[in-house]
């Protein structure tokens, strides 16, 4: 049987005001080529397919249509669990139509462990494959919150009730598996921040858990797994260098940081009879040139000219280092690229933003910092002891992910 993972389509998504919907729907005509081409038979789709809870009307059409083509692909059955940024009521609403085209569906965490378990059979109607389909684990989902514990308590409780959550679906799923002829293998999903993960700049990819020490160690995923498909980090990568523990990263950059890495899709054949499985990477086209350039007027502009020579769609962030005001630089370097297929999406004059913020004492922008950092700066400037600022923070962390959460229903 051969697998697909993907993860982390954020359709919705823009780039400083960019709409990007251009993007994913070539997105999604690729993948419906290559499931064809290639021959997929499994479909996984490990969290995070929209970019908000509320996505469009737009948005959710490219993602119905996208199923809906599914049918006459070749591929007889799709997975999908919900991420941080997608809502699971949303995305659980249609499941049993769904389920009807063969597509499953698990949202949020089920009620009953078992839920998560997904069997997929083949044309004889016996089992090829067995899916713990688990889909991005809120806080609620598995703890019980204690106003008196620490925050090193919440997280060792936290990623205790992550282990146990995913030891329940195993041994549900090994349960089906152990009344089959010949057991199928297994595949594991999970959206979620394992230890030793990379990130990109700019990637907007979200702490999960109050506190951000809460990494999940592979040891959560039952051993006998032939394959595990993670989502949440946008770069493609192995876990523990593992080969078949991976994330499969975006289909497309989230940000400038992303411009230069490669994106990619895993394929994966698992069969009964083979001790191991194949696992082969293939990369995603680049649907969207994004290039960030930096250094003094003459360098910029000679990089500019250099991308309108391409003449090709190429979205710019420019990094300037020089004394010409704001306004200047903006009208030269727009004048440059007028009438081209280049756009500047961002401008910022760095030599300017550090005189301003050394006579401040800052050295970073709003631009540059998250929300848990603007909270400890302005702690940083109040009369608060420094043992009350580290109260005050977990505190303050408690509610905005509250918020996270509430928003996530």
């Amino acid at each position: 049987m051969r697998i697909l993972h993907t993860s982390d389509w954020h359709i919705g998504r823009t780039l400083y005001d960019k709409r990007r919907h251009r993007e994913h729907e070539a997105f999604l005509e690729w993948l419906h080529q290559t499931i064809v081409e290639r021959k997929v038979d499994v479909l996984l789709v490990c969290g995070d397919i929209f970019d908000t809870i509320a996505p469009s009307n737009r948005s959710l059409g490219l993602y119905y249509s996208f199923l809906r083509r599914i049918i006459d692909s070749g591929c007889r059955h799709v997975v999908i669990t919900g991420g941080n940024h997608d809502s699971p009521s949303l995305l659980d609403a249609p499941k049993e139509v769904l389920e009807s085209i063969g597509v499953h569906v698990v949202g949020g965490a089920a009620k009953e462990v078992g839920d998560e378990v997904v069997v997929l059979t083949g044309m004889d109607g016996e089992p090829e494959l067995v899916v713990c389909a688990v889909p991005f684990l809120r806080d609620r989902d598995v703890r019980e919150v204690s106003q008196q514990e620490s925050m090193e308590d919440k997280s060792n409780r936290l990623i205790a009730g992550i282990a146990s959550h995913y030891q329940a679906v195993a041994e549900a799923a090994q349960t089906l598996r152990s009344r089959m002829k010949v057991p199928a293998p297994l595949v594991v999903t999970g959206h979620l921040f394992a230890a030793g993960g990379k990130t990109a700049e700019g990637d907007g990819v979200r702490d999960l858990y109050v506190g951000t020490i809460a990494r999940i160690g592979t040891d959560v995923f039952p051993a006998n797994a032939d394959y595990v498909a993670l989502g949440h980090l946008h770069v493609a990568q192995k876990v523990g260098a593992s080969d078949t523990i991976r994330y499969c990263g975006s289909p497309i950059p989230m940000g400038f940081g992303e411009a230069t890495h490669d994106k990619e899709v895993v394929i994966v054949d698992v069969s009964g009879d083979a001790l191991f499985p194949v696992v082969q990477t293939l990369g995603v086209p680049r649907f969207q040139q994004l290039r960030r350039i930096s250094g003094t007027i003459g360098e910029i502009e000679e990089a500019l000219l250099g991308l309108v020579a391409h003449q090709e769609s190429i979205w710019v962030e420019v990094e300037y280092s020089g004394t010409l005001s704001a306004t200047a630089l903006r009208q030269q370097l727009d004048a440059l690229v007028e009438n081209t297929s280049v756009e500047i999406l961002r401008l910022r004059n760095t030599s300017l933003m550090d005189q301003v913020l050394h006579q401040t004492g800052w050295q970073q922008t709003l631009d540059d910092l998250d929300e848990h950092e603007v909270f400890r700066r302005r702690l940083a400037l109040s009369d608060v002891q420094e043992t009350e600022r580290q109260e005050l923070a977990g505190l303050y962390d408690q509610v905005l992910f509250s918020l996270y959460e509430e928003d996530s229903v």
